[in-house]
This record gives C-alpha cells, structure tokens and sequence, in this order.
C-alpha cells in the first residue's frame, strides 16, 4: 500500500457513542499532543477543551500572557518530538468522583468544572506518554501517525464562550493526512484569489502572480507616501554581501545558522537576512554633523534567512521577504522625539486597515553585546517613550534583539487573533562597531545612536495577514480588481468596452467580462473573486449613459451614472475608504 493510501486508514483507538471520520480523529488527536507540547513547555498553564473543527483544531489554555508566533513554533517544534516518538493512546475508565478528584489534585480547575457538569457514572480519559487528558475518543493509535499538520495563529477566547467566564488563550491549528493536502490547504485563498502560488524549486519564496503583487505595490506606496512625509529617504542596498560585514556588526556569530551562504573565489558570501549592517555604511560615506541629525534612511530590500522547511506556512513563515525597514540615526536628545514619531506612525499606518496596535517591552536577552549602562538606558529609553506617550504595554523580559532592547508591537485582526509584525529598536551596539561618529556642537566626534524600526514588518506576512483579516475581501484601493464591467449579452458589448476604456482611463484597475455565459454566473464568479464593484451594462443603461451597479455583497445599489461611478471610485481610492461607499448617497 502506498504511504498516502496507509495515511488514509489510520486506526483508531477506543470505544466511542459518535461517529468519527478519520480526518476528524486525526484532527482531534492532534490537538491533544499540541497541549502535551504546550503542557511541556509552559508547566504553569492549565487546559481547557480541544475539539476538532472544520478544516482542524483548536485548544484553550489559561495562560496569562497571549502566545506569541516564536511560541507557535516552539510548540510545533515539541510536537513534532512526540510524534517522532509514538506514544500511543491509552484509554482508562474512572468513577466520576475518582475523576473529579484526580483532576483537582493536578489543578486542572477547568477539567473539574466539565466532568462535575457530567451526568455519568464513569467517565474516560486518555494518556499518550507524560500527558492525560479528559476525553470520550476516539484518537488514533499512536502519536506517531499525526505528521502533517501546521499551527496556524492564537487569539483569546472566553471560557464556555462566556464573557463572564475567564479569558483563555486559544491555539488554532490544521492537520491533514497527507502532506498535499496540508499543502493544498495553505494554500486555498491565495489560490483562489490568484494572488501568489509556491513552486517546490524556491521552497519558502512566494511567487507573487498579477494581483497579489498589485497588493504588494499598493501598500509599497502606502509606505512611501508616509515616509516621504516623515522626512525619510530611501537607500537601496546590496542582497549579497561578504561576511566580513557580518562579522563586523555581530550577526556572523550570533545569525549565521539563519543565512543562506554562498562561496565565491574563495569567499565567504551572505545573502542578506536584515538591512541594518549595510546602513551603516550609507551613513558612513560622508562627514555628518549634528546638524544633519536625525538622519533617517528606508531600506524596503529583498530579505532572506534559512528557515527550516518544517516552519514554512504559505505567506506567514517564508525564507524569501519584503520589509518596510528604516534605521534613524540621531543623537542620544533626540531619541525620545524619534520614538514618538514612530509610535505615531503604528497608529497611523493601522488604522485605514482597523487594525488595533498592542505593545510589548522586549528587554535584554540571556546573550547580549554591550555593556550594562548601555542596555539600562536603552531600556529606559523605550519605557518611557510608551508611558510618555499614554500606552499600555506588557513587559518582555529577555526577548530583545542581540544588540539591543525593543518594542513589539501585535496587531489584532477582525478574527481576534493576535500577530507580532512591527518592531523599534534602540542600538548602541552598531554605531560602536562600524565607527560610526558625528561632529558635535564643541568641533569632537559623537557616537550616534542608531534607532530600527518596521511598521509593516514583512510585506509577505502582511498580506498574508491582511487576506484572512478581510477574507478575501479588500478595500477597493488594494483590491488587485477594483471594478468589473459586465454586458447583459452580446449586444450590449460596445457600450460596455466604452465603460471599461473610461475605467481605465481614470486609472481604475477594472476588467471586462464578455464572456458567452450566463449574466447570474459572472456576477456570483467576480463574487467569489471579491471584486468590489460589478457594472452592469445592458439596453437601458445605454441609453442613459449609466451602469446597474451591484457590491460584491450582492446589494443592487440600481442605476448610477458612469460620471458618478468613477468620481466615487476616485474618491473612495484616494481616501483609502476601509468600506464600499460608490454609488451611496
């Protein structure tokens, strides 16, 4: 039997009063061995449920601080080890009470709650190796056939679904049983969607097709429009570079493991994994004064770092990336006002996406450069630029960069989920290591202080983020197609041609579909596509010069001029309007 057939006809264990497909009990088993993980390495949290659901998994655990997506991959890590080590499921029969007590004595106050809320006899509970869980089944026999899963973000969820109840911290996760359909699964929205496909040649790099890479452009002018405003430049700087570099600014001893190298008339060459050590020697090619201070450089260059294939998950996890990445350098009295101005523009740039901004203090880690003074200040630095600027923050400790402190910050999306995409980081360490000096108000050279920040973080990961936050479904001015003209039939084509020409001509990115089918199947089709407006041309609307103009939410907003159309279309473009308002009075 083939491997793919096997994975197929997964035995079960354990009697059960439901029935189970094998997906379903694949699914449900793995979320058991994902909380044997978490249970491994986070021994303070407590378990809550763990079902199985359309297309995977989730459980809830009562942990205090969210899961971040480094905690994602440490869990899948651990749970990749306990497959490896097939452990198999064992059933055991208790009396209630014996359950009851069995589970108080661990601490499991939520297990408690559900089986006093049993009206049974016995209950059952199942053990794979050090974990043991309250559970009916079935589960597979062993650990060792859950293979092909993903973990695939974290959000909070009240207990029971009760607001009263404690706030839990909910992993979701997928699992499939073989590798193409995880893969394929990955996959499903970009595809559908057209707007990126992976090819086994580029493992971990996004081959970006026509409209996932209008998105890319889109928010790539997003950035440039603010920058320009905030006074940045913008620098482009070389993808492979020798190590020398690296071994310079640090990376070489603490990253190297993480670069895809390349050896080159014997030496030693890295594609670069970050933009900040090729900075420096941007600002480094000319005499700068204080005057000149704060210098700040944009750097939106092609990134690439060694990611074990295992971690790889469509946009969210890649080798090949993007980032909006910027490094100011200013002197130590101006560091404040140049957080602030950063913090400022998190708020801003998220808010046309309604995405909320939550900081965290990632302070310094177990294996660091620099002295104590040094991160002291820097720390303290970060700390009050959040206190100063009224928000809230969580502490990190230890999570900082190797060089220096740092704020995440985490965004929450339209599901509840949390994601850590941008980052502003105080280095002492770079501007010491590269030389890197000023002239001073008094004619002596100063160390500047070098100050990092991404606010979209990776561009890949951002439309990754942005495509489940809207399902597909993205404001007209990202949308790769903003309009489609339809014909009622043939005979009303020339007028629709003439539609879509104005269209274009005032820069609206819209198609024409003349196709010779059914009017009811291209409007459900540009739906499914999530094309925000579909014109409809037929007799009538000839006549008067207007369009039948319909949302992809299947509101009929009726008859509006092809003038109206494309002043409200430039309008709600140029606005960056996060909802539909062409056509609306």
């Amino acid at each position: 039997m083939a491997a793919a057939e096997e994975d197929r006809h997964l035995r079960l264990t354990g009697e059960f009063d439901c029935d189970a497909t094998p997906l379903a009990t694949l699914r449900h088993s793995t979320s058991h061995v994902m909380a044997q993980a978490v249970k491994r390495l986070f021994p303070e949290v407590k378990v809550a449920i763990g079902p199985a659901i359309e297309d995977g998994f989730y459980y809830d655990f009562s942990k205090a601080e969210p899961f971040t997506p480094e905690d994602l991959t440490r869990i899948e890590d651990e749970m990749r080890v306990i497959a490896k080590a097939d452990l198999p499921f064992q059933r055991k029969e208790l009396p209630r009470a014996e359950a009851i007590a069995f589970f108080r004595q661990r601490g499991e106050r939520f297990k408690v709650e559900i089986v006093e809320g049993l009206d049974a006899p016995t209950v059952s509970l199942y053990r794979q190796g050090d974990f043991i869980d309250l559970c009916r089944g079935p589960h597979v026999n062993s650990t060792g056939q859950i293979r092909f899963f993903k973990l695939l973000s974290a959000s909070g969820a009240y207990w029971r679904g009760d607001e009263k109840n404690p706030m839990l911290q909910r992993i979701y996760g997928t699992a499939w049983l073989t590798q193409e359909e995880l893969d394929r699964h990955l996959r499903k929205l970009g595809r559908e969607l057209d707007l990126y496909i992976f090819n086994e040649v580029a493992p971990g790099a996004p081959i970006w097709l026509p409209g996932g890479w209008t998105i890319v452009r889109e928010l790539e002018r997003f950035v440039r429009e603010h920058l320009d405003a905030a006074g940045y430049q913008e620098i482009s700087t070389p993808i492979l570079v020798n190590k020398k570099l690296w071994e310079q600014s640090g990376h070489w001893a603490y990253y190297q493991d993480n670069m895809f190298l390349v050896e080159v008339e014997e030496q030693m060459f890295g594609l670069k994994p970050m933009n900040c050590p090729e900075s420096t020697l941007v600002y480094r090619h000319a005499l700068r004064s204080y005057r000149d201070l704060p210098l700040r450089f944009s750097d939106m260059g092609r990134l690439h770092r060694n990611e074990r294939s295992g971690t790889l998950t469509g946009l969210f996890r890649v080798r090949q990336f993007t980032q909006d990445d910027a490094h100011v350098y200013c002197r130590l009295d101006q560091v404040q006002a140049e957080i602030t101005a950063m913090l400022g523009l998190v708020s801003e740039w998220y808010k046309p996406f309604g995405l909320e901004p939550l900081f965290k203090l990632s302070t310094r880690p177990e294996k660091s450069l620099g002295t104590d003074e040094q991160w002291q200040v820097a720390e303290r630095g970060l700390e009050e630029a959040l206190r100063a600027n009224g928000l809230a923050f969580a502490l990190n400790p230890g999570d900082g960069t190797f060089y220096g402190p740092k704020i995440d910050v985490d965004i929450q999306d339209a599901l509840g989920r949390r994601w850590q995409i941008a980052t502003i980081q105080i280095d002492f360490q770079q501007p010491e290591r590269f030389g890197l000096e000023y002239i001073d108000t008094d004619g002596q050279p100063k160390r500047p202080v070098m100050v990092h920040r991404a606010i979209f973080g990776s561009f890949e990961r951002f439309v990754g983020i942005l495509t489940e936050h809207y399902a597909g479904a993205f404001p007209t001015w990202l949308a790769p197609v903003q309009a489609r003209v339809i014909p009622i039939s043939e005979k009303f084509a020339d007028y629709a041609r003439s539609v879509h020409e104005r269209l274009r001509a005032a820069r609206v990115r819209c198609e024409l579909d003349d196709r010779n089918e059914k009017l009811g199947y291209r409007i459900r089709e540009a739906q499914l596509r999530k094309v925000p407006y579909m014109l409809v041309c037929g007799g009538r609307e000839a006549e008067q010069g207007t369009v039948s103009l319909r949302h992809r939410s299947g509101d009929d907003l009726g008859a509006v001029s092809v003038d109206r159309v494309i002043a409200d279309l430039a309008r709600e473009i140029a606005a960056r309007e996060p909802s539909l308002t062409v056509g609306r009075s």
